[in-house]
């Protein structure tokens, strides 16, 4: 009706806060650290390759370190255990694999923006804090974060799906950059390592992606086992 709203930048009068109270996005089951274990069932493992600023991966093999029978991340070699949890129907499902290309020396990285089923994706340096910060987003109803050993460093909820904050621009921006500064902290020299990660779960763009379900070979379109030999 012709008001003026706005004027140089800023907001003339407040808004009303319409959301509707989030509802309950995480079905997830109980983890364990047990949960992000991988068996060693070979010696030369596939490992999704991320490619700076690109949501396309490559696929490479490598030889993989293992102690008592259950793999390692190799962080002088930039070998990082990847996990993909299903948490939307409570299924259990969980698929575990390989990546390269976050440079983490410590902790964890996870999110629940992940294209285009938007499941749990954890990047980390060890199972205790892969389970911290699956748990951390979990505990949000959603959201991204960063942990270090035993802390969480930053974190930004997402409750309303696991998707979207019910806060001011202001506070999502400013959680947003804690969560970059942490990532830089612990090693990862990408611009934005939370929108790489929210690809790595899409089975449909090249050419090696991890599902709840396993890795997924996108040029054949099947599912393929971690251990190549």
């Amino acid at each position: 009706a012709g008001k003026l709203v706005a004027q140089n930048g800023g907001m003339l009068e407040a808004l009303k806060n319409r959301t509707q109270p989030p509802r309950q996005a995480m079905w997830a089951p109980a983890l364990s650290e047990e949960s992000f274990r991988i068996p060693a069932s070979g010696r030369t493992a596939r490992v999704i390759e991320v490619l700076p600023d690109q949501i396309v991966t490559g696929s490479a093999s490598a030889a993989v370190e293992h102690k008592d029978g259950w793999i390692e991340s190799d962080t002088q070699r930039d070998i990082l255990k990847l996990a993909v949890v299903e948490r939307h129907t409570g299924t259990g499902n969980l698929g575990l694999g390989l990546v390269s290309g976050f440079h983490l020396r410590e902790g964890a990285l996870a999110s629940s923006v992940a294209h285009d089923s938007h499941n749990i994706v954890i990047v980390g340096t060890s199972g205790a804090e892969m389970l911290l910060a699956a748990n951390s987003v979990l505990e949000m109803g959603g959201g991204l974060c960063a942990v270090q050993g035993s802390r969480v460093l930053a974190r930004l909820p997402l409750p309303v799906a696991g998707l979207m904050s019910d806060q001011p621009l202001e506070t999502v921006r400013a959680d947003m950059q804690r969560l970059l500064d942490a990532a830089r902290l612990l090693g990862c020299p990408l611009d934005n390592p939370y929108m790489q990660m929210a690809f790595l779960a899409l089975p449909v763009i090249p050419s090696l992606k991890l599902t709840d379900k396993g890795l997924v070979d996108v040029e054949s379109f099947s599912i393929v086992p971690l251990f190549i030999s």
